[in-house]
């Protein structure tokens, strides 16, 4: 059997941005534009403070798009805030965004 290598990457971060469904596309483009080499797009459903009707309190589920993109730490800052300007969210009820450490990321790396 060939001798196989993992090739671990220690300074990546995860970002997720989760968004009304149909306001994906100009977050993603605006990551690539700023380095980002790939992304992650899934569909969820949510909830939020603003769904809440009736004297029941009861809360309408809406469908989300979830974007979620590994970056190097050297250009962590730069994508996030791009994507976050990108996607207007510190408008009411656009969305949300979060990073996180990844302890560590093996996929292909070619020589």
């Amino acid at each position: 059997m060939a001798k196989r290598n993992i090739t671990y990457l220690t300074d990546a971060l995860l970002i997720t941005c989760v968004v009304q469904k149909d306001l994906a596309e100009p977050i993603l483009e605006a990551a690539k534009n700023a380095g980002a080499q790939g992304a992650t797009i899934s569909f969820a459903q949510g909830t939020g403070i603003r769904e809440r009707m009736g004297l029941l309190g009861v809360t309408i589920d809406e469908q989300k798009e979830v974007i979620r993109i590994v970056v190097s730490q050297e250009q962590s800052e730069l994508v996030f805030e791009t994507m976050y300007l990108a996607g207007k969210l510190d408008d009411p009820g656009k969305g949300i965004m979060f990073m996180s450490s990844l302890d560590r990321v093996a996929t292909y790396i070619p020589e």
